[in-house]
Formats: structure tokens, C-alpha cells, sequence
């Protein structure tokens, strides 16, 4: 079963900006053309847009198809990434400073029909907490307006979904950066020992919501099918009969 990874619950959920043209039947394709639509018919519109897959989607999932095809994942990183994997451990530390908790990294992962994911703290039968180590204090989000994210919102959904709580946490926390990633850049902006602890973390709360879930699974489908159609379409083109293990295909 192809599993997708929360972390790439993002650009799956992104809205389609019409309905598939492969679920577009003759009566659907009536409702299309009408300026004014009754309850129901929008409510059908809806469910077809909750099956189809954005174009932002879609080039995802042929990316993923080619590694699978080819045999091989492109790692992408960036000094923003390389500074979250470093300094996770002192983020840790900030918020357990600023909280008065003694919270671990966790290290388990969990599967269930559509998603797998590896949060990054989970408190039992409370909540996720996902630490994100901002790069500098300019992109640092001082407010859980400023910090709210389409992205890290549906990552957040799908833990809930996998551990089964009702709250996620984002907390954004600001710590020093490595030297050796700074380089040329405005130091003020990196070192930040000096700032006061709780002005340091920024925490973004989420709730779960069972509807929201069931787009989730609508569009986990989606992508499945569109993945085993996209691996199918590389090897017939190259004229290459291999059976497609789609148990292992895995969205990163």
C-alpha cells in the first residue's frame, strides 16, 4: 500500500483549480457549464475537487515516479534545513526551558492505511508538538498569526491523524545559528543567547478536525492512482514490462 509522508501533506492538499477531466461524466460536465448551481450541485463539485489533484501536486508525484522508475532520491537541502538538523537537540532544550518540561525527541514512527510520519514530540493522549528551528530573527514569527503555515498545518493533521490526539503544536523557536552556516550575513540576527527565553518561542495551536481528515484520505487515493499511472506511463514508454511493486512507493 503506497503511503504518503505528512511532511508532504502540503503540496497534496493545495486546491485543484477544476475537477479531474477523468471524473468529468456527461452530468457533471452539464453542472460545469451552469453560472448558478443549487446546493447539491455544488456539494458534487466539491467531493470531485476533494478526488482530483492540483497541478503543484501532480509534478510531485511524477518527480516521486521518476526516483522510483530510476532508482534513486534526490536529497534536497538548503542552509535553512541544515540549520533545523543541527540545532534541533538546543531547540529542545529552549522549549522545555521555557515550558518547565522535560520532553524527549521522538523516535517512533507510525503507518496507517493512507499516511507515515515521525513527529517530533508526542505527548500522550494530549498532543503533537513539532519544532521548527527558525534561520534568523527576521524570519523568526514573533506571533502565531505571523506563524501560521498551509504547509506545517496539514503535516500537523495527518500526526493527529496517526497518533490520535486532538491538539498540535507548532512551536517555532529561535537559537543560535552554527558559524559555520552564518558566513557574511548580519550576525545580530543569529546569535540571540542574550533575548530572553520565552520571547524565543512561538507556538501556532491547531485542532482536529475529522472533516479536514476525510480530504486527506480523498486525495491520499487521488495520489495513489496518479502514481501508479505516472511509474506505468515510464516504463511503456520505454517499452519496459516490469511489475510495479506499489507497496513500496512511498511519497517523500
Amino acid at each position: 500500500m503506497i503511503h504518503i509522508r505528512c511532511s508532504a501533506l502540503g503540496p497534496l492538499m493545495t486546491p485543484p483549480k477544476s475537477v479531474d477531466e477523468r471524473l468529468v461524466t456527461e452530468d457533471v460536465a452539464a453542472i460545469l457549464k451552469k453560472k448558478v448551481r443549487t446546493d447539491e450541485e455544488k456539494a458534487i463539485l466539491q467531493h470531485l475537487l476533494d478526488r482530483s489533484l492540483s497541478a503543484g501536486a501532480k509534478t510531485e508525484i511524477e518527480k516521486m515516479a521518476k526516483e522510483y522508475v530510476y532508482g534513486f532520491h534526490e536529497v534536497v537541502t538548503s542552509k535553512f534545513m541544515d540549520k533545523g538538523l543541527i540545532v534541533e537537540p538546543d531547540s529542545l532544550d529552549l522549549y522545555n526551558t521555557v515550558f518547565f518540561t522535560d520532553y524527549q525527541k521522538n523516535t517512533e514512527r507510525k503507518n496507517n492505511e493512507w499516511l507515515t510520519g515521525e513527529c517530533d514530540i508526542f505527548v500522550p493522549s494530549t498532543k503533537i508538538i513539532d519544532l521548527k528551528s527558525a534561520w534568523s530573527l527576521a524570519t523568526f514569527p514573533a506571533t502565531a498569526a505571523a506563524g501560521r503555515d498551509t504547509g506545517y498545518e496539514w503535516q500537523g493533521r495527518g500526526y493527529m491523524m496517526l497518533w490520535d490526539v486532538d491538539l498540535f503544536d507548532i512551536a517555532y523557536c529561535m537559537v543560535n545559528t552554527p558559524d559555520e552556516l552564518i558566513r557574511y550575513e548580519q550576525q545580530d540576527l543569529h546569535y540571540v543567547d542574550h533575548i530572553d527565553p520565552a520571547l524565543r518561542v512561538t507556538i501556532v495551536p491547531y485542532t482536529r478536525d475529522k472533516a479536514l481528515e476525510e480530504k486527506i484520505k480523498r486525495k491520499v487515493d487521488a495520489a495513489r492512482l496518479y502514481l501508479a499511472e505516472q511509474v506505468n506511463d515510464i516504463l511503456t514508454q520505454h517499452h519496459v514490462s516490469a511489475g510495479v511493486d506499489k507497496s513500496q512507493l512511498i511519497m517523500e
